[in-house]
This record gives C-alpha cells, sequence and structure tokens, in this order.
C-alpha cells in the first residue's frame, strides 16, 4: 500500500495514495495505524483524497484505527472523502462515529483547539 506519513506534531498525517481501499490493502493501512499507536502516536488524520472506492474491509481498517485511538485517549479523524467514499460513510453511518473534514489541514488544525 502506498501511504505517506507526515508526523504534523499534534497529530499523525496518514495520506491513502490508492484509489481503492478494499479487503486487497485495509489490512496494511490497519497495521500501520497499529505501529503508530505501540509508539504512542494516538491522533490520526487519514486523508482519503486519493480514495474513490472503499468496502466493507476498508471501512473495517478505520473503525479498528477508531477503537484503537479511543482506547488510548487519542482520536481518528478522516478527511477528503471523495463523494462516492462519502456516500458509503452514509449508507453505513459510520459519518456520525467519525469526524470528517473537507481537507486534511482543517482536521489537523482541528487537533490543535
Amino acid at each position: 500500500m502506498n501511504l505517506q506519513i507526515d508526523d504534523k506534531g499534534a497529530a499523525v498525517l496518514l495520506a491513502v495514495q490508492e484509489e481503492r481501499l478494499d479487503a486487497h490493502n485495509s489490512g496494511e493501512l490497519k497495521n500501520q495505524m497499529l505501529k503508530l499507536f505501540e509508539e504512542g502516536k494516538n491522533n490520526l488524520v487519514v486523508d482519503l483524497q486519493a480514495v474513490r472506492f472503499v468496502d466493507s474491509s476498508g471501512l473495517g481498517a478505520l473503525v479498528s484505527g477508531f477503537k484503537n485511538a479511543s482506547s488510548r485517549n487519542g482520536n481518528l479523524k478522516l478527511s477528503g472523502l471523495q463523494l462516492q467514499v462519502k456516500s458509503m460513510f452514509e449508507l453505513t453511518r459510520l459519518h456520525r462515529v467519525f469526524e470528517i473534514y473537507t481537507d486534511s489541514g482543517e482536521a489537523l488544525a482541528s487537533f490543535q483547539q
């Protein structure tokens, strides 16, 4: 999986550089998030700007990351959802669980407040 990881201080930005977040690559995202949590990085922003499709495995990886962050008194926020991906979050009602921002800058700024 092509992931860009950038520690911004208050949070770590994970930019998913794939068109699909599915059973093929969601395990890698889940493992990378777990590695960051184990390093003490409990606030994450997952930027999905490049992602055009997400399936149940991709959603599961993000929910797992959210639960891990919460259990460590951290947070996982999402940014840059394409229309089709956003529709999937609304269909599964996960838009009520995650804080979703238009872009990564806005999501990162929310950790500064």
